[in-house]
């Protein structure tokens, strides 16, 4: 699979990340109790293919519940581009909206029922490895 390099960041620019995946993307909607209120659309990413930037110090984070997810946002504007997930806490979840155009292709949205999460996650197949490096590719 080749990757390519998406930039993006918040709404004010304080924040700004790259991150290195395929231009056709697996995003997740999910209906947990925070995503359903911040309508939070992401695609999973490995740790080492995320470079944030600028902006550490205008990220807050917000946990609850099992505290393994980490809601980090733009102190100044409020906008969440990314986020460690509950279900890749070695990986990112990615905002798609919050990159810069011209990189992305395609976007498959996968509906993800995080009011049962548990449930969910067992029967996922593949989410867990989303955040796995498991190919060396090419960056285009």
């Amino acid at each position: 699979m080749d990757l390519v390099k998406h930039t993006g960041g918040c709404h004010c620019g304080a924040v700004r990340f790259e991150v290195l995946s395929s231009p056709d993307l697996h995003v997740f909607h999910c209906n947990c109790s925070i995503c359903q209120k911040k309508q939070n659309h992401h695609f999973i990413v490995p740790k080492n293919l995320f470079t944030l930037l600028k902006g550490s110090d205008n990220l807050t984070t917000y946990t609850f519940n099992t505290h393994v997810a980490k809601h980090t946002f733009c102190k100044t504007c409020g906008v969440q581009s990314f986020y460690t997930p509950r279900s890749n806490p070695d990986g990112y979840g990615v905002a798609p909206h919050c990159l810069d155009p011209g990189t992305v292709r395609s976007v498959t949205v996968e509906t993800f029922c995080g009011e049962k999460w548990e449930e969910s996650m067992q029967a996922h197949k593949s989410i867990r490895d989303m955040s796995k490096n498991t190919a060396e590719s090419e960056t285009t």
